[in-house]
């Protein structure tokens, strides 16, 4: 085929792929042109998870109606005079193709007001091409309104995320650009609805806490450090608070968020022998050096870069965070009883030594006291049907705790070792999940008032109908607040906030058996929340009322998300490990 040269059309789309990926890429646009023009609020607007709308106004200089026309174009800026600028960038923005680039995608309308002239301006480019420039009354500043994004381009609209996803694009990249521009007034509004808003008082606590709770902000511990010309400050969570990926992990280069494996690597060694095999920490970090020493000008969306010296920044931030972590982390405490000796001759022998073991007797004790109640037997008879042979447990008779964590129980063909959570798991799922009738609630004699970030509020909201059919009264209480009145009675003794919390929060646990029943997952999680803990030391009446209500469950070998509960040990494994059967077999 012959070679020639594209139409300026086509030539536009094509470069537009490069900077206009999704929704988010112009918001990220928009945002940074903004800041760039000195607002000091901004607001951002989306229908449709941005394919029908996105609007951006700022109260930043606006652009003179000379210009107007010019600011659409290609390539046009007025950040960059020559090449070698290009290493001495102070903005965000400089290649001159935003604008430009949404025009081509879209049908946007811009309207801007510059203090230089009497009156403002407004411009409509549809599919990258000037529709009309106009004059009209507007207040210093500018407004992008983005409209039909893709509208000809529709093979594009089909690599698009689903609308819940691109949402949350959204919304994190504003409240990134929040947590790095406190000093700026922004808000986010989704499909009429406003989902953040920050006062722009410079307070970052402020909006750390809308995004991760008021304990994770005020609990984050801050980064303060600078050496040989660079500046690393901002946030990072202590080691009690994790995350399963690098989500969280966020850096921003003289006020440019970007992405670097580097970076994070830097960041999570840091934390290496603290955390777990895995668990990755919450950061907010803000890098400051001198612009020769960083090239942004690598990738069209500008959220990679070059550093001059690699090595020597990711050493600072390794030495940054670590220093942070030293100063905030408390000396380990030692209860006292661990300390008691259990050696001394006058110390009483536990009461569990002269426990008796003739099981044929206890056996015999439970079924003279089960006769008593026919109504009762029967039931037992019907549910002991219903289960498999795999997951029955026969009754079982209490020896012990042992390291607070594990209950001993004897039974006819062995011992058995039973994981104290992970059975209250499962005793608390089938007690919220097996009812006929309405579930009881307790109300609170406090309501609690639980503030969220824009995207746990949506799946909380989305959530609430599930919440209110099991027991909690939960209802909505301004913007990304939720208040909670009532809970189940088989969580009065529990954490509210926490069981609301850990529907949203990161979760460690496999979720696989729960696919695609989402009420299920959802009370799995808040049983998980409030089940006992390991470590946790149970009264005798406490633990044979665990051990009682586990042999009642309908799977009681398993907590929901299809860990075990117990570990059977056979009375011939027993006496193999013992050698009263023959040698052990290697």
């Amino acid at each position: 085929m012959p070679i020639k040269i594209l139409p300026d059309e086509v030539a536009s789309q094509i470069a537009a792929g490069e900077v206009v990926e999704r929704a988010s890429s112009v918001v990220k646009e928009l945002l940074e042109n903004a800041i760039d023009a000195s607002a000091t609020r901004i607001s951002v607007r989306v229908l449709d998870a941005g394919k029908r709308l996105i609007e951006v106004a700022d109260d930043g200089k606006g652009i003179n109606r000379s210009e107007l026309e010019l600011a659409v174009t290609r390539h046009a800026t007025s950040k960059l005079t020559s090449a070698d600028d290009l290493f001495h960038i102070r903005t965000l923005g400089f290649r001159g193709e935003a604008l430009a680039s949404m025009g081509s995608v879209s049908r946007m309308i811009m309207t801007s007001h510059n203090s230089q002239d009497s009156s403002g301006s407004k411009i409509v480019v549809e599919g990258g091409k000037i529709a009309s420039i106009e004059t009209t009354g507007v207040p210093i500043g500018t407004v992008v309104s983005v409209n039909d994004l893709f509208f000809n381009t529709p093979a594009r609209l089909k690599f698009l995320k689903s609308d819940q996803t691109e949402r949350h694009q959204i919304e994190t990249l504003v409240t990134r650009y929040a947590l790095a521009y406190p000093d700026l007034a922004m808000q986010l509004e989704m499909d009429g609805k406003q989902t953040f808003r920050s006062t722009g008082n410079g307070d970052r606590r402020e909006i750390l806490a809308q995004l991760f709770g008021v304990e994770i902000g005020r609990g984050l511990l801050e980064v303060v450090f600078e050496d040989e010309g660079v500046k690393i400050s901002g946030y990072i969570s202590p080691i009690s608070v994790t995350r399963s990926n690098r989500k969280e992990i966020t850096f921003f280069v003289n006020g440019r968020w970007i992405q670097d494996i580097g970076l994070a690597t830097a960041l999570v060694r840091a934390y290496q022998t603290y955390l777990m095999v895995g668990r990755y920490p919450i950061s907010l970090l803000n890098i400051e050096l001198e612009p020769e020493e960083v090239d942004v000008n690598v990738h069209p969306a500008k959220a990679e870069v070059r550093f001059k010296q690699p090595d020597v920044l990711f050493s600072m931030v390794q030495r940054a965070v670590k220093r942070a972590l030293l100063a905030y982390s408390p000396v380990p405490q030692m209860s006292p009883a661990q300390w008691q000796s259990n050696t001394s001759s006058q110390q009483s022998e536990p009461a569990w030594i002269n426990a008796r073991l003739n099981w044929e007797a206890e056996k015999q004790a439970d079924t003279n006291k089960t006769s008593l109640n026919s109504q009762a037997e029967t039931n037992t008879t019907e549910q002991s049907t219903d289960r498999s042979d795999q997951a029955h447990i026969p009754l079982l008779r209490l020896v012990g705790q042992i390291g607070a964590t594990y209950l001993v129980a004897e039974g006819p063909d062995g011992l058995y070792l039973i994981d104290q959570h992970a059975a209250h798991e499962r005793i608390l799922f089938e007690k919220m999940s097996h009812h006929t009738q309405a579930i009881p609630s307790q109300a609170l004699l406090h309501p609690e008032v639980v503030q969220f970030s824009p995207q746990a509020t949506r799946i909380i909201s989305e959530s609430l109908e599930i919440l209110n059919q099991h027991g909690f009264v939960v209802d909505e209480f301004g913007l990304n607040t939720f208040r909670i009145s009532a809970i189940p009675t088989i969580f009065s003794n529990g954490n509210a906030q926490a069981a609301l919390r850990c529907i949203v929060e990161d979760f460690e646990e496999d979720e696989s058996p729960l696919q695609g029943m989402l009420a299920e997952k959802l009370i799995a999680r808040i049983c998980k929340r409030m089940a006992v803990k390991g470590g946790q030391t149970l009264s005798a009446q406490e633990q044979s009322a665990l051990l009682s209500d586990l042999e009642k469950c309908n799977s009681p070998r398993t907590c929901p998300h299809g860990r075990p509960t117990m570990i059977h040990l056979s009375v011939d494994l027993l006496e193999r490990q013992f050698g009263r059967r023959g040698a052990r077999s290697m």
